[in-house]
């Protein structure tokens, strides 16, 4: 067991077996998530665990809309349920769609993050909370935050750990989880902030993390989840809260890896295809350069059908043939 110091800034914690088989596991699934091009999904993939995302994060806060309410929100529809739970789930939608453009070592970035989540929510959005804070369960102080006079400083550190740290991505997105729940450096929305700056950080990793439902796995284990957060409090370490997370994040690669057993459609490639190429023009060279698994005919019959219905425009002939997504 090796325990991971810095002498200014770095959290302890240890690197276990459990944690180096974790990060193996992850690593081997991101590998096979890029092969078949989950890192690109098509929108309705991203759409349906973006609402997962959502409707998982915010029931671990005790909000009670279902699924169904939480797509109905999504496609401006009227939903009757309580205000305080609808303005959350907007003021989700709005952050994640923010998700991409927020960047992981910015306190800027990351305090705007929670202007936008907690908005009408609380009385101080985007600012550190000035007095108390902890976790009450019952009748009982579960966690006693540090002071609000240190949580500046704490964060600062946190945050300096997060840019300059050598730590991998995966260890670091864990660690500033943790922490975050420990020095609770809000009034309220601490732990969807930690479960959404996770992927912040994570997505600088992979593509894949901007729309995976981690979120999922955590709500299916909510009192594990609970339970490393006090296990790692008593510890005085990050180590249990480590090996819990790097478990949620591999399975949910499983899971996302598992719906993509069926070989994709030509429109599923041409969807993906859209979304990386943008408006520039290529060949069928290209297109098969990201498509490494397809034959060079299975190429051009999706390209023909897709000019056919006029989601490609087509220019030039034989082997200077290119084509341009349509508007």
């Amino acid at each position: 067991m090796i325990v991971s110091y810095d002498t200014i800034m770095q959290p302890p914690y240890s690197i276990t077996p459990e944690i180096i088989s974790l990060i193996s596991s992850i690593s081997e699934k991101l590998g096979a998530i890029n092969a078949t091009h989950l890192h690109a999904p098509r929108t309705e993939l991203r759409r349906s665990n973006r609402i997962k995302t959502i409707h998982s994060s915010l029931g671990i806060e005790g909000n009670t809309l279902s699924m169904d309410q939480v797509t109905a929100i999504i496609e401006n529809k009227r939903v009757i349920a309580p205000q305080k739970d609808i303005l959350e789930v907007k003021n989700a939608i709005k952050v994640y769609d923010v998700l991409p453009e927020l960047k992981a070592a910015s306190l800027s970035s990351f305090l705007k993050a929670h202007s936008i989540l907690m908005k009408g929510l609380v009385r101080t959005p985007g600012k550190f909370r000035l007095e108390g804070g902890g976790i009450v369960k019952g009748a009982k102080l579960a966690h006693l935050a540090p002071k609000a006079s240190m949580v500046k400083a704490l964060m600062n550190n946190l945050f300096s750990y997060l840019k300059n740290s050598k730590d991998s991505l995966l260890i670091k997105s864990c660690v500033f989880h943790y922490e975050l729940e420990f020095i609770h450096p809000f009034e309220d929305g601490n732990g969807r902030m930690g479960r959404l700056w996770q992927s912040v950080i994570l997505q600088e990793l992979n593509p894949v993390f901007s729309f995976l439902p981690v979120e999922s796995i955590i709500k299916q284990q909510q009192s594990k989840y609970y339970k490393a957060l006090e296990k790692s409090n008593k510890a005085g370490n990050s180590t249990v809260f480590i090996e819990f997370m790097l478990g949620a994040i591999n399975e949910s690669l499983f899971e996302q890896l598992e719906e993509r057993r069926l070989p994709m459609t030509a429109e599923e490639r041409i969807s993906i295809f859209r979304e990386q190429i943008g408006k520039k023009e290529f060949s069928r060279k290209d297109y098969l350069d990201y498509f490494k698994d397809i034959s060079a005919p299975t190429a051009s019959r999706d390209l023909k059908a897709a000019v056919e219905i006029k989601t490609l425009k087509k220019k030039g002939d034989k082997r200077m043939t290119t084509y341009l997504f349509s508007k």
